[in-house]
């Protein structure tokens, strides 16, 4: 019975080798994810996620970049935003037509008042 103890035994080391692999594969995911989501402790979004914000295609996404309204970052040749960047893009660009309906209560538009002078 020793062969099956020394087979046991062989196997139960390489079981425990491949599950230390398999955790450090893991590990090294983890930081892989953590690296490409944040820019000097910034968190960074990605063309995906800002076409899905802004509810643009992917070209206007590129016309912002290239017309440089839009700052980004290319990391392992993938497009990046930070998110700073962009909650200033969309203040700049979307805050604009805000008012356009006249919906300013401060706002006189001659409307229905009543003439005091009688």
């Amino acid at each position: 019975m020793r062969i099956n103890d020394d087979l046991q035994d062989w196997m139960q080391t390489w079981f425990e080798q491949f599950i230390k692999r398999f955790d450090r594969i893991e590990r090294h995911l983890e930081k892989m994810a953590i690296k490409e989501k944040l820019l000097d402790g910034e968190r960074l979004l990605d063309n995906q996620d800002i076409c899905q914000l802004l509810n643009v295609s992917k070209r206007t996404l590129q016309r912002y970049r290239s017309s440089g309204e839009l700052p980004y970052q290319m990391i392992y040749h993938k497009t990046f935003y930070k998110e700073s960047d962009v909650e200033a893009f969309i203040k700049a660009n979307f805050a604009k037509g805000e008012d356009t309906e006249g919906d300013n209560p401060e706002e006189d538009t001659g409307g229905d008042h009543e003439d005091t002078d009688g």
